[in-house]
């Protein structure tokens, strides 16, 4: 049994009980927001009962996500990722808490496992055989993960120039990988096409409604990680705009659970060569494509799919949207990693360029509590981190090795 009553468009507002739709509103094609009974959400998910659950994966809120109680999950544990400290940075930038949400350290090494492990979920309760996303890197890696672990097929469609790391998941994961010839958005036309003829289930990011319900699960935690305490802002890295729909999802159904008093300041931090979202954060709302270009692949979307859950969740939590440069973003990478420990790779370390950004500009308060969503590990995307970090030393034998060199830079 599901607590899960249906969906809600987001473009027309139409309501579709839950086996009317499968994909996007079948009246006008919109995106779909999963709407709950949260009277029955609240008589089974409790404080207490999370307080004592000793399954620390995403699947503690199994009663605030749309499958049924039976469905089995995934053998992989995704979730209850670290919410790191850092007193430093914030001191540095005069804040009063900085926090770190790292997900990198989930299963294949980002964010996206959390959405692929609901749609595992999902294809298997539609008895589908075989799975498919289009991805820039990430999504695909989780998707073929999360299929690996269960014996699902996976078919994969990646722009060419996605890391070479993120292709290596792929293929060691036994997805089928189709690199396609042109953007993002050309990979997830091709994408659509393909599953719509062949009749693989689709999780492709926005088009899929459960993949906003996967990533709510990071808000879910970092309100539990605070002992139901709502932070002040929230910035994460934006590219279709899935990942900030999700959390501010996340926050608004524990607000109406009666859990948290408020929902956060939600951030939309985006590349200046790929920043549609913002644009429209900062004008009229209405997204308009661009064409996307970016060192952060992650995040390198000219034309998103899920844009109008972003720009309503940035609008209505009070948000912002901001832009930051390719050279800003690289260079925090590096500053991050060494002031913290956690290598982010460039789509992720975005969101941490823009906290920077909003800090030199006064728009971050000395009495905030902010957390920084990292939703991808550095090695993804090795080329670009080496462009954040100094050269080594070079030695040309034992003999010869620099001590007074290194000493001094030590001392430095």
């Amino acid at each position: 049994m599901s607590q899960m009553t249906g969906f809600k468009c987001l473009a027309c507002a139409r309501e579709h009980r839950p086996g009317d739709a499968a994909y996007v509103c079948p009246a006008c094609g919109g995106n779909l927001d999963v709407l709950y009974d949260y009277e029955r959400v609240g008589a089974r998910l409790t404080k207490a009962g999370l307080a004592a659950d000793r399954e620390l994966t995403i699947w503690r809120y199994r009663a605030l996500l749309p499958i049924a109680d039976s469905s089995p999950v995934p053998p992989l544990a995704v979730g209850w990722t670290p919410l790191y400290d850092c007193p430093r940075l914030a001191a540095e930038f005069g804040v009063q808490q900085l926090l770190l949400k790292d997900d990198g350290r989930n299963p294949t090494a980002s964010f996206k496992d959390r959405p692929s492990a609901l749609v595992v979920v999902k294809a298997r309760e539609a008895g589908a055989s075989v799975v498919t996303t289009a991805s820039s890197g990430n999504a695909g890696s989780a998707l073929a993960g999360m299929c690996a672990g269960v014996g699902l097929r996976s078919v994969i469609f990646v722009p060419e120039t996605t890391p070479a790391a993120k292709i290596a998941q792929l293929q060691v994961y036994g997805a089928t990988v189709i690199l396609v010839d042109g953007s993002y958005e050309d990979a997830c036309e091709l994408c659509l096409a393909a599953a719509e003829r062949y009749g693989w289930y689709q999780r492709t990011t926005g088009y899929n409604p459960y993949t906003a319900e996967g990533k709510k699960t990071a808000a879910l935690e970092i309100a539990e990680q605070l002992h139901w305490q709502a932070p002040d802002r929230v910035l994460v890295g934006v590219g279709d705009g899935n990942i900030i729909g999700g959390l501010w999802k996340g926050f608004t159904d524990l607000r109406r659970l009666g859990w948290l008093d408020r929902v956060p300041r939600m951030v939309a931090v985006q590349a200046e060569g790929a920043a549609p979202i913002v644009d429209a954060i900062d004008g009229d709302g209405v997204i308009r494509p661009v064409a996307a270009e970016t060192v952060a692949d992650g995040i390198r979307v000219g034309e998103p799919r899920d844009g109008a859950r972003a720009v309503r969740a940035v609008r209505e939590s009070g948000g912002a949207g901001v832009k930051v440069s390719d050279a800003e973003i690289v260079a925090a990478i590096g500053r991050l990693a060494r002031a913290t420990g956690v290598f982010a790779e460039p789509g992720a370390a975005a969101a941490f360029a823009g906290f920077v950004k909003m800090c030199e500009g006064g728009a971050v308060g000395a009495d905030e509590r902010v957390v920084i969503v990292i939703t991808g590990n550095g090695l993804k995307d090795v080329e670009t981190a080496r462009r954040a970090a100094p050269a080594p030393l070079r030695v040309e034998s034992p003999q010869m090795m620099p001590i007074e060199q290194i000493v001094a830079g030590l001392k430095a």
